[in-house]
């Protein structure tokens, strides 16, 4: 099978060497194609502002875009222009590609005050960044009714792993403050979310529309610090008082992962712990 990969930036290019490895030929669009490792075909492309001209052979297509900053303009280039520039090039070369998986993220669901979140909770962004990726996976799915192509829209945890290394960093520095009130973050590891992709593509029975893409635990945000400065030996992050800036982060939510575990998925990384452990050797770090 051929694979196009279109945003082949670092979960892109993971998922493109998992199917590469798996024997599927993989062709991956970005502005710099140079960068890509020998496994996959580099093709140019710029998807917020062109339709690519695609390979005729396609039978898988992910959409694993990426905005280049944290505004709804660079949101809507990314997400929205280039969905609507891949769905353009398939529709103008009579491409139907057996199935489409689009990355998007838990962001789409608001605030449920810690309650479990799922594939059935309505889909009721606050914040631009949900409600640009609500857009964009309704796009994916007029686009595609009435065709032979299966879409899929992976709603993705906050992802981490080499490279991502964002929280680890803040509590080395002695920047993370842990919030004043209970808050749960959802999150998957880079490796288990490129295993997705690639299962939910290539499984045998027909995949439902939406997955969560998470670990099997919502942890809450002090124990993921508390446990990162353990494992690194560095002094436990203060609590904020609260109605500070740090009550303005992002809301309270437990997502489940349990109808991509009944798929037979299995994560490498089944909570932050092992995922963070494995970033941390891959830095020096032991466990102590």
């Amino acid at each position: 099978m051929t694979v196009l990969i279109a945003g082949c930036g670092d979960l892109g290019t993971e998922a493109g060497l998992r199917f590469a490895k798996a024997g599927h030929q993989v062709v991956g669009l970005r502005r710099s194609p140079e960068k890509l490792p020998a496994e996959i075909s580099g093709m140019h492309a710029d998807l917020a502002v062109s339709v690519p001209e695609l390979p005729a052979d396609i039978d898988i297509v992910v959409v694993a875009v990426a905005a280049d900053a944290s505004t709804e303009e660079a949101y809507r280039a990314a997400y929205l222009d280039g969905l609507t520039n891949v769905l353009g090039a398939l529709e103008r070369q009579a491409i139907t590609p057996a199935r489409i998986v689009f990355v998007s993220s838990t962001a789409v669901y608001r605030d449920s005050g810690g309650a479990v979140v799922d594939e059935s909770t309505p889909t009721e962004p606050t914040r631009f960044s949900g409600k640009v990726l609500r857009d964009a996976e309704e796009l994916l799915f007029a686009r595609t009714r009435g065709t032979a192509t299966l879409p899929i829209s992976l709603r993705l945890g906050g992802i981490y792993g080499p490279g991502r290394t964002r929280l680890i960093d803040q509590v080395r520095t002695g920047q993370a403050v842990i919030p004043p009130h209970p808050r749960h973050t959802n999150r998957v590891h880079r490796d288990d979310a490129a295993a997705m992709i690639v299962h939910l593509t290539t499984m045998a029975q027909d995949p439902d529309s939406v997955y969560i893409g998470v670990d099997d635990h919502a942890a809450e945000m002090g124990d993921v610090m508390r446990f990162l400065a353990s494992e690194m030996g560095c002094p436990e992050p203060p609590t904020a008082a609260p109605g500070g800036a740090s009550d303005a982060g992002p809301g309270d939510k437990r997502c489940s992962n349990k109808r991509l575990r009944a798929t037979g998925f299995e994560p490498q990384f089944p909570t932050f712990r092992e995922g963070y452990r494995a970033v941390l050797a891959g830095q020096g770090v032991r466990h102590p």
